[in-house]
């Protein structure tokens, strides 16, 4: 397979495989779902900073050389701030539950609005992954697996909480299904521009992974963790490190295996 077909497919797989699984996992009674969601953001949070810190960043390094480590830290830096005000336009937001939080006014949680701004703020994130998992596998295909992986299991509980929002502002569960899938294979297009893109400008291959770590370090610090210390128990704490670490390994050990 040549590079550009495990783009294709890694960034389908990144966006319908992740919202047809959704799908599923919608199928699950309602306190089955209480009990597993938390769990698969633990893993996704560790998959997430397993990623950026191990895989990203040190080809990021890799590909500008040590004594040009600081653009990379600049390029970090001003991805953070980029999500950042995604945020605050509420144009990069995330649901892992039946209450999504779209990190605006919690008036629009509750109207039909909320529905067309978790599209648009999906179809966005989508399309960004699709270049980061582009830039990750025109650097080395081995990165660009552990890329596409990361982005999966954050995915899948995202979907979940995007598809519950959709159906409580009174969509159809067939509409809602069909507009998440179309939000979410806004991927594809993201690589596939990325790749014309950057076959053509490979100077800009350490910063789109820079740019790449920074959306996992936000995801994973601004909006994942907070989520986990809602709750302070004893077992759901241990329960949570052992699955954040299962994350980091299963993302150390892929990159590792494949090299």
């Amino acid at each position: 397979m040549n590079v550009l077909s495990y783009i294709l497919l890694f960034t389908l797989l990144g966006g319908a495989l992740s919202a047809l699984a959704a799908s599923l996992f919608l199928l699950v009674p309602e306190r089955g779902r209480e009990v597993l969601l938390p769990h698969l953001i633990s893993f996704a949070t560790g998959a997430l900073l397993g990623a950026a810190l191990l895989a990203l960043l040190p080809h990021a390094v890799g590909e500008i050389g040590v004594d040009q480590v600081h653009k990379i830290g600049l390029a970090v830096l001003a991805g953070i701030l980029v999500f950042f005000l995604l945020e605050k336009m509420v144009l990069w937001r995330h649901c892992h539950a039946d209450d999504c939080v779209t990190h605006g006014p919690e008036q629009h949680h509750r109207d039909k609005s909320a529905a067309s701004m978790i599209l648009v703020g999906d179809g966005i994130h989508n399309l960004l992954d699709g270049i980061l998992i582009a830039g990750a596998f025109l650097t080395d295909i081995h990165l660009g697996v552990v890329t596409a992986v990361a982005v999966i299991a954050h995915e899948i509980p995202q979907e979940v909480g995007d598809l519950a929002v959709l159906l409580k502002s009174g969509m159809s569960r067939a509409r809602a299904l069909w507009l998440n899938l179309l939000a979410s294979i806004t991927s594809v297009a993201g690589g596939v521009l990325a790749y014309f893109w950057l076959v053509a400008s490979e100077d800009l291959l350490p910063y789109v992974l820079a740019v790449a770590a920074s959306s996992f370090l936000y995801v994973a610090v601004a909006d994942l963790i907070p989520g986990l210390h809602r709750r302070v128990d004893a077992r759901t704490s241990v329960q949570q490190v052992l699955l954040i670490i299962a994350g980091v390994l299963v993302i150390y050990y892929s990159h590792a295996t494949l090299h």
